[in-house]
């Protein structure tokens, strides 16, 4: 008889789940919905309390290619990462900057003021 009913957190459940982040050519990313919620406008995208096809299917498109999209989700990860709890002092943002192609340098500065100033202290 226990095992007929699982007693579950929605919300821990919630901020454990995946996202789709796909690019303007095909590409798709999955990060964690913690991740992609460091950008304001993916963090709109997927509210709960809105009824954006985004938020329905869990995946938001970004028109970029497939090299900045994947620039955009590696530096939300690497924020992430090291905003959160615990010290992890000794990290230089360069260490992430000095990724960055120059070729991919401007179309990430676009995505960036679209996403919300996601990379504003990068690049």
């Amino acid at each position: 008889m226990s095992n007929d009913v699982q007693m579950n957190d929605a919300g821990a459940e919630k901020r454990d789940d995946w996202v789709k982040i796909t690019s303007s050519d095909g590409y798709s990313f999955l990060v964690k919905r913690s991740v992609a919620a460091i950008s304001g406008t993916l963090k709109n995208m997927l509210s709960e309390d809105s009824s954006f096809r985004e938020a329905i299917a869990n995946t938001c498109p970004i028109s970029e290619r497939a090299a900045v999209v994947e620039k955009v989700c590696e530096y939300m990860s690497f924020k992430a990462y090291y905003e959160g709890p615990g010290s992890k002092e000794g990290v230089d943002v360069n260490e992430f900057t000095e990724r960055i192609p120059p070729e991919v340098a401007l179309e990430l500065l676009l995505a960036a003021d679209y996403l919300e100033g996601v990379l504003d202290s990068c690049v």
